[in-house]
Parts: C-alpha cells; sequence; structure tokens
C-alpha cells in the first residue's frame, strides 16, 4: 500500500488507516468483536500494507486500547513499523476530573492509555473534542510536555469549528499536525472553512466515519431499513444523516454498478481523491471490509463519476462536534 506523509510533518503513513473502535466488550455493544475475533481482521490489514491504527481511551472504556496494543505487539515485529494514535477528552470515570482537556487529565489520561497499549509512546496523540471548560492554553501547554516527555511524537484535534482550530494552533508550543473530522460524500460542511485551513497550514485531514457509518455501504435503506448488527444499534447515525441523504447513496450504488464494484469502494475512493486528505479512518468488521478499502486506495474516478457522485449533495448543519 502508498505511504504518504501526515501533513507537512516527516511522518509516513498508509493511506487507509484501521480504526479500531469496533473492537471492544461485546456485553457492551453487539457490534464489538473481541480480541478473538478481531485478529484476522486486523491481520489482514497488516498483510494488505496498513501501518496507521487510530484509537482512543474512551472506546470500550479502555478495553480497545488493550486489545489494540497486544494485536499489533504481535502483528508487527518491531514498535517502529506502525503509527499509533489515540485520543483523550470524554469520561472515563465518575469523578470531576475524569475527563476533559484539564492538564490533570491529559497528563494521567496519557500514562492510563499508555499502559493499557503496552507501549512508551504514541505516535499521535488527539484531542477527541473541544474543551469548553478548559483554557485552550492549558491544553495545549499539557499536550506540549506529553511531546516533550516522549510520550506522544506528535499531536492532533479531531471535530470543531475552523476557528476553534486557529486559536488553538495560534497559542501552541507544539501544534497539531493532523486533523480527524467528520468527512464523507454526504457530509461536506468541512470543504467550507477547515479543509482550506488544513491545507493552507499544512494539516493532514484523516477523516473519520468516511462511510457515513455505513449509510454509503448499504447499511441502511431508505424509509429506515436496517441490514447490519451495527445499524440496529447505532443510535448516533439518525443524528447525523437523513433520508435525503440516500440521493447520494443512489448516485453512489449507479456508479459503483457501471464499475462492477462494492458501493464502499466508490465513496472510499472518491474521499482519498480529495484535497487535503490523507488517510481515512475506516471500520471493519470483516475481511472483506479491509478488501474494500485496500481496493480504494488503487481506484481512480474519472471526471464524469466524480460529478456524478457530487450532484445530489444538499448542504446540512455543523455535524459531528459533540
Amino acid at each position: 500500500m502508498e505511504q504518504t506523509r501526515l501533513g507537512a510533518t516527516g511522518l509516513k503513513v498508509s493511506r487507509i488507516c484501521l480504526g479500531m473502535m469496533s473492537y471492544g466488550d461485546p456485553a457492551a455493544e453487539a457490534w464489538y468483536l473481541d480480541e478473538e475475533r478481531a485478529e484476522p481482521i486486523v491481520r489482514a490489514a497488516v498483510d494488505a500494507g496498513v501501518t496507521f491504527f487510530d484509537t482512543a481511551d474512551m472506546y470500550s472504556l479502555g478495553r480497545t486500547e488493550e486489545i489494540t496494543g497486544r494485536l499489533l505487539s504481535t502483528l508487527f515485529a518491531h514498535r517502529e513499523d506502525y503509527v499509533l494514535a489515540t485520543k483523550v477528552y470524554f469520561p472515563m470515570g465518575p469523578g470531576p476530573n475524569d475527563g476533559g482537556l484539564s492538564r490533570k487529565h491529559v497528563l494521567s489520561a496519557i500514562d492510563a492509555s499508555l499502559r493499557r497499549l503496552g507501549t512508551d509512546y504514541v505516535d499521535l496523540y488527539q484531542i477527541h473534542r473541544w474543551d469548553h471548560e478548559t483554557p485552550i492554553e492549558e491544553t495545549m501547554q499539557a499536550l506540549d510536555e506529553v511531546v516533550k516527555a516522549g510520550k506522544a511524537r506528535y499531536i492532533g484535534a479531531s471535530s470543531m469549528y475552523a476557528w476553534q482550530f486557529a486559536k488553538a494552533q495560534h497559542c501552541a508550543p507544539t501544534r497539531f499536525v493532523s486533523m480527524q473530522n467528520h468527512y464523507n460524500l454526504v457530509y461536506r460542511e468541512e470543504e467550507r472553512e477547515m479543509i482550506p485551513l488544513c491545507l493552507d497550514q499544512g494539516v493532514g485531514v484523516i477523516p473519520w466515519s468516511p462511510l457515513a457509518r455505513g449509510l454509503l455501504a448499504g447499511s441502511r435503506e431508505r424509509g429506515g431499513g436496517l441490514r447490519t448488527v451495527r445499524a440496529g444499534s447505532d443510535s448516533i447515525a439518525g443524528d447525523l444523516y437523513e433520508d435525503a441523504d440516500f440521493d447520494v447513496v443512489d448516485a453512489v450504488r449507479e456508479v459503483a454498478a457501471a464499475r462492477g464494484v462494492p458501493p464502499a469502494r466508490i465513496a472510499l475512493a472518491w474521499l482519498l481523491g480529495r484535497p487535503g486528505v490523507t488517510a481515512p479512518i475506516i471500520g471493519a468488521t470483516s475481511e472483506r471490509h479491509v478488501d474494500d478499502a485496500v481496493a480504494a486506495a488503487e481506484l481512480r474516478l474519472t471526471e464524469e463519476e466524480t460529478r456524478r457522485l457530487e450532484a445530489p449533495y444538499r448542504p446540512h448543519p455543523v455535524l459531528g462536534h459533540t
């Protein structure tokens, strides 16, 4: 698989990033896969050349980090052979300082993540959301300490407004090198402000939900039909997407049918071709999902196909920042 630089850094990552959120405690969510079921999927990604893996402390309340650490340590000969990212912000316990982006929590959270991951450092430490209760100067100073202590090589951010990202960069001793934002064929509002900012500043874009929580891959049908376990238990998708978005889904299906490939490959190929996008973060609960993502990295859409895919788009309110 092609390796590319993360934004303007010298760090090389695979064009596909495997999101690890699907691997955790099945008792918590029906669509979580335990470690035994996750192993062949992660192995397939590694065999295909994926070297970039993203997780977060709050996924399955730490279980996902534990699974991620164990699997990657067995599938790679050396820690330097893969790029590992995790995130901090959401509550990890009932206490008043068990979440957020205060200096207290950030410095505690990175140590807890490293213990669960079984590593001395992460390559990319990201703030999962904006903390309205902590001055951003405090957060950026704490992240700078994390980097200087050798516990993270780089820092990144996730969904927020462009003005917030610019403010954080302005006061940062160590600046964010990546933006993990909500971006796909049915949600393109990031093209208005955030992505132009990232392009101007050399920040890598690593979109989450590149298939719109399965919508673009066929997990949902117009009118509310649900076709997968994940779709049946995903309450968030109903807040992000609506029936009008199926006009885009229909266009994806038409282009995919003409190509003779699954719709997921077309949707991912479109995203991989967008300016500034380094690596979409894909979720995989089967080896087929990995195959589609890997194949999408080699698929080049024509200008006419791109126009057909983009034509049905309808503007959305800002979604995914909370």
